[in-house]
């Protein structure tokens, strides 16, 4: 069942280029990589592959001017990642335009949740 206190639900994804995006999900990767410091452990939080992880890693990198993370390999010491400077910059200036987006759309959100159906014991 789903809790209908977690609705409406604005998810923002920005299109740079047809191959240029930045999303809640990568958004989340990046928080999850800056708390955990491996991109494997983030991405095995989120319920994702170890290769997807990276890819998304791979593509946020090659979007912008300088990489969003910067990983190590594994050895003797272990590997991991850090959120470098740009990627935390990217994060938020991302989740800062979400809040900007979800507070100055609120009327809007109000009035098309008024037009909606209603739905008996939300199903």
């Amino acid at each position: 069942m789903t809790d209908q206190s977690e609705f409406p639900k604005l998810r923002m994804r920005l299109h740079f280029s047809p191959d240029g995006m930045l999303g809640p999900g990568k958004a989340e990767l990046l928080e999850r990589i800056a708390r955990t410091g491996s991109i494997a452990a983030a991405g095995r939080e989120m319920g994702m592959s170890y290769k997807r992880a990276w890819q998304l890693v791979d593509t946020m990198n090659a979007m912008f001017r300088a990489p969003v993370v910067e990983s190590t390999r594994g050895g003797a010491k272990g590997g991991g990642a850090v959120v470098t400077e740009t990627g935390q910059t990217v994060l938020a200036e991302f989740r800062a335009l979400e809040k900007t987006t979800q507070k100055s759309g609120a009327a809007h959100i109000v009035r098309l949740q008024s037009l909606l159906h209603d739905i008996p014991n939300g199903k």
